[in-house]
């Protein structure tokens, strides 16, 4: 039943907008800049789109004040809150909408002014009653406890923990667009300030400003729009927990199985990927998710990553732009992932592009570990 989506629709089209610092403009302006910048790259207008995929931090009601800001009516809007999962989500829904011919032109889109508004993370004021007595700092604690986990459980260490944060800066160092380019070290990921334990501050991604945003049609209609569309083959969620204390296992995310639908749905499998982005929000994430996408096996992603496996020129290339470690990360980091998967097919990233890329990863990660959710991106001759 996972094959009727498989090539039906295509994304287009990938821009970003305001990486790093865009200080006095909103959330909302961030967005739509991202978004005039993506439909303008395909020949397209505002008025054009009619399914209308947006979240940002600060705005509940962000479909209908995004409408607003692009004076458009669309058929169909979605303003699903998962966190960073939510965009692959979001691709999911409207190749569903697309290929039924409820909608022709999805956009989808986030902004963040979350630096120059605040220079904080985002932190969730929910309280709990069984993680707030212990005072975490979340989300950090929360990741933390993963990694300490994976560590006791299967001997990872704190530098396998650090090759992913030093990997991650070195495909940065190929991306102009990057917010953090300077040298890093595995001495200097161990000797940063520790947030909590195991993590320094080199181990969490980056608090940043900026937007994403990229345009979704049918198939049929793709080649008229771009050379070289990046069909969307095959797309899978899931969601095991809100909160760390209700994980079941510390060490295995739901990322199992939203990548299994996935790869059922595109008739693919790990070992056939090109190029994998990945919601590093954390170092331990990396980890987890090339263990539970299936690229190592589990328990093995701390070696997997080791001397350089995942950086550039290693056995795989994975978060080619930096990554939320390095590149850009403003509160929810889902759209970026899409962003670079999108431009590997299309043969757009520069110095950092991956020779030969006909398939792609886009993986999402929502609340601690909470939402999985995992899209395969192609280029025309997967189909």
């Amino acid at each position: 039943m996972y094959q009727s989506l498989r090539g039906q629709t295509a994304i287009v089209s990938g821009a970003t907008y305001g990486m790093g610092e865009a200080p006095g403009l909103s959330s909302m302006d961030l967005a739509a800049a991202a978004s005039v910048r993506a439909l303008a790259q395909v020949g397209l207008k505002p008025s054009d789109v009619d399914g209308l995929f947006v979240s940002v931090p600060d705005d509940m009601l962000s479909g209908l004040t995004f409408s607003e800001y692009l004076g458009i009516h669309p058929r169909f809007t979605d303003n699903n809150r998962t966190g960073g999962s939510a965009f692959q989500i979001y691709a999911h829904t409207a190749a569903m909408a697309l290929a039924s011919g409820q909608i022709d032109v999805a956009l989808i889109a986030y902004g963040s002014n979350q630096k120059s508004a605040s220079g904080k993370l985002v932190q969730s004021s929910r309280p709990s009653p069984w993680e707030t007595p212990y005072r975490p700092i979340n989300p950090v604690s929360s990741y933390a406890l993963a990694a300490a986990r994976h560590m006791h459980q299967y001997g990872t260490t704190r530098e396998h923990l650090a090759e992913v944060a030093v990997a991650a800066r070195k495909w940065a160092q190929l991306n102009p667009d990057a917010y953090m380019r300077d040298d890093l070290s595995i001495e200097d990921v161990l000797g940063a300030r520790m947030v909590s334990d195991p993590l320094t501050v080199r181990d969490c991604c980056l608090v940043t400003d900026g937007a994403a945003a990229v345009v979704m049609v049918r198939a049929d209609r793709a080649r008229d729009l771009v050379a070289n569309p990046a069909y969307l083959l095959g797309a899978g969620s899931a969601t095991t927990h809100r909160e760390i204390a209700s994980m079941a296992d510390l060490t295995v995310t739901a990322a199992q199985d939203s990548s299994r639908r996935a790869y059922e749905m595109a008739g693919v499998s790990a070992a056939d990927i090109d190029v994998v982005m990945l919601y590093d929000a954390f170092t331990i994430n990396t980890i987890l998710f090339l263990e539970d996408l299936g690229f190592c096996p589990k328990g093995e992603g701390g070696r997997f990553v080791a001397d350089g496996g995942i950086a550039p020129g290693g056995r795989l290339a994975v978060n080619t732009n930096g990554g939320g470690l390095s590149c850009v990360h403003p509160g929810m980091y889902g759209l970026f992932t899409m962003v670079e998967a999108t431009q590997q097919l299309m043969g757009q990233c520069g110095a950092r592009q991956v020779d030969g890329a006909r398939l792609a990863v886009a993986h999402g990660n929502g609340g601690v570990l909470s939402s999985q959710a995992t899209l395969i991106l192609g280029t025309e001759d997967t189909l």
